[in-house]
C-alpha cells in the first residue's frame, strides 16, 4: 500500500508532456467539411449529379469534376450572372463558336441593347435572358443536354458570376470609420428621423 501511494506522488511531480503519447490519437482534425452531395432535395439536381459523378469517375476530365463540385454548391456560391457580363465574356479571343457553360442563374440585363448570338448551358435561366438570346439566334440548353453533346466538355468555357458581389459582403471588412476602411455601415444614420439598428 506505501509502494502505491509512494508511486502515485512521484508521477502526479512529472510534467505534462510525460503522459502524451497516452492521450490516444486526437479526432478533432478529422471532420471533413466538403460536400459529397448537395443539401436540396430538388430530384433533377440530384440526377444531375449522379450523372457528373459518372463521368468525373469513368472519364478523368477536368471538366466534370469542376461541373460536379460547382453542382453540390450553395446558393451563395453559385452567384447569378448577367447577360451582358455573360456576352462581354464570350466575345474574348478564342471563345467564339463555343458553349457558355453557367453552373448557376444566367440573368437579363437590360443596359445591354444587343444579345450576341451565343449558346448557353445553364442550371437555371430567367424568361427575360431565355426570349433574349433565342431572338437572337441563339440556343439554350440544359446540363444533361450537354452531357450529351460533349461528355468531355470540349469546346465549352465555363463562366461562374461574382461571388464577393452580394449585399451583405459590403459590410464586411475594418470596422466603418477606420482610417483606410471601405465598408458599408450597417445603420446609415444615428439621427432621430432614421431608424436605428435595434428599433423596429
Amino acid at each position: 500500500m506505501l509502494i502505491l501511494l509512494y508511486l502515485f506522488e512521484s508521477a502526479a511531480d512529472l510534467p505534462a508532456a510525460h503522459f502524451k503519447h497516452f492521450a490516444g490519437p486526437c479526432h478533432r482534425n478529422k471532420r471533413k467539411v466538403v460536400r459529397r452531395n448537395p443539401k436540396s432535395c430538388d430530384v433533377y439536381l440530384r440526377l444531375m449529379v449522379k450523372l457528373y459523378k459518372f463521368l468525373a469517375r469513368r472519364t478523368h476530365s477536368k471538366f466534370n469534376n469542376i461541373v460536379k463540385r460547382r453542382l453540390f454548391m450553395s446558393r451563395t456560391n453559385r452567384a447569378p450572372l448577367s447577360l451582358s457580363r455573360l456576352a462581354r465574356q464570350m466575345k474574348k479571343p478564342g471563345r467564339e463558336g463555343k458553349v457558355a457553360v453557367v453552373i448557376g442563374t444566367v440573368t437579363n440585363d437590360i443596359r445591354i441593347r444587343e444579345v450576341p448570338k451565343l449558346t448557353v448551358c445553364a442550371l437555371r435561366i430567367t424568361a427575360g435572358a431565355r426570349n433574349r438570346i433565342l431572338k437572337a439566334g441563339g440556343k439554350v440548353m440544359t446540363v444533361d443536354q450537354l452531357a450529351l453533346m460533349t461528355p468531355l466538355g470540349r469546346g465549352t468555357v465555363l463562366l461562374q458570376g461574382p461571388r464577393k458581389a452580394r449585399e451583405a459582403c459590403r459590410h464586411f471588412g475594418p470596422a466603418p470609420g477606420v482610417p483606410g476602411s471601405h465598408t458599408k455601415p450597417y445603420v446609415i444614420s444615428k439621427s432621430r428621423e432614421r431608424t436605428n439598428a435595434h428599433r423596429a
